[in-house]
């Protein structure tokens, strides 16, 4: 199968790029290279250097690939930015995710997964959350991607485009080759490894008083190859539809902390801070319809699993791609 990946040089998108290759696909990768590497481009897949923004070089890409699908994974996804400027989430996210849009009606490609996010759900109003909840944003970010979602709606109507909305909880992990290295590192569990790396001197833990066994927050870590699965799966959708993508279990702060003291054997000290405002005491996905529906069954999402892998790549990566170690 010929798949087009955008942000396929980026943390989730790399390891889908990967694993699609490994299944026999035909890769073609899109990034503007702003968040994330060439060295994280699968050297089999081509790459084309390029911006969605350009409106004429995603549509000359496309037509040109000839793919029989398109993976779109490039988007800004820092919550907290997206509050401070919203304008560069609504452009990018949802401006620019049309210039894509348009390119695979006029090339005619009628398959379309889509990299969403549970933030589209906001604050749940139960645990774990099925896609059948209430879908309100609290942030631009989810705002942008759930626009997004809406938009795909009507371009199955009009275009007869089938799309598949994956909303992802955590990520987390990596695959041998490629791993989680970000401009601004926002997730819990690379800040925990740069602790052990000696590259921070604690990690934060953001609140101790949330409604949870422990006081610190809950969420639900996938592993990257498992959502990687997912999305292979997905393309064997003959309909359009919505899916959670998690593993039903929650791990706390603290419980994510201790595992990687026993994975790399470090101290790792912490820190509390005040609790962020808006940040929900438990994020924790059904997977059911997932289940269900494609067959998927996560085969790495143990959180020691997750923690090694993660921990085996940023010990070969300390300094992420381009201060590789080996």
């Amino acid at each position: 199968m010929k798949v087009f990946v955008t942000g396929g040089a980026g943390y989730i998108g790399s390891v889908c790029t990967e694993y699609l290759i490994n299944q026999g696909c035909d890769v073609t990768v899109f990034d503007n290279l702003v968040e994330g590497h060439r060295e994280a481009v699968h050297p089999k897949a081509d790459f084309i250097h390029g911006d969605l923004n350009d409106r004429e070089l995603i549509i000359s890409s496309v037509k040109k690939a000839e793919p029989e699908a398109i993976l779109h994974f490039a988007a800004y996804a820092l919550v907290g930015e997206s509050m401070q400027n919203p304008s560069k989430y609504f452009q990018n996210n949802v401006a620019n995710g049309l210039n894509l849009l348009d390119a695979a009606v006029e090339a005619k490609v009628k398959t379309f997964i889509f990299s969403s996010t549970c933030a589209t759900y906001g604050i749940p109003e139960k645990i774990p959350m099925d896609e059948r909840i209430p879908q309100k944003p609290i942030n631009p970010y989810g705002q942008s991607k759930l626009m997004f979602e809406q938009i795909l709606s009507w371009y199955e109507k009009i275009h007869g485009i089938t799309y598949v909305n994956l909303r992802y909880f955590n990520a987390a992990g990596a695959s041998e080759i490629y791993g989680e290295d970000h401009r601004i590192e926002t997730h819990l569990i690379p800040n925990v490894l740069k602790v052990a790396l000696d590259q921070k001197h604690a990690v934060e833990i953001f609140g101790s008083q949330h409604v949870t066994p422990d006081g610190s927050c809950i969420r639900d870590y996938i592993h990257v190859l498992d959502l990687a699965q997912a999305h292979a799966l997905a393309l064997t959708r003959k309909e359009s539809g919505c899916y959670n993508i998690g593993t039903g279990e929650g791990y706390s702060v603290v419980q994510v902390v201790d595992m990687a003291r026993k994975v790399t054997g470090h101290p790792i000290p912490s820190v509390i801070k005040e609790a962020r405002a808006g940040d929900p005491p438990s994020l924790v996905a059904s997977a059911h319809r997932l289940t269900k529906e494609l067959g998927w069954k996560p085969k790495h999402s143990r959180l020691q699993q997750i923690l090694e892998t993660a921990w085996d790549w940023h010990c070969r990566h300390p300094h992420g791609y381009e201060g590789k170690s080996d």
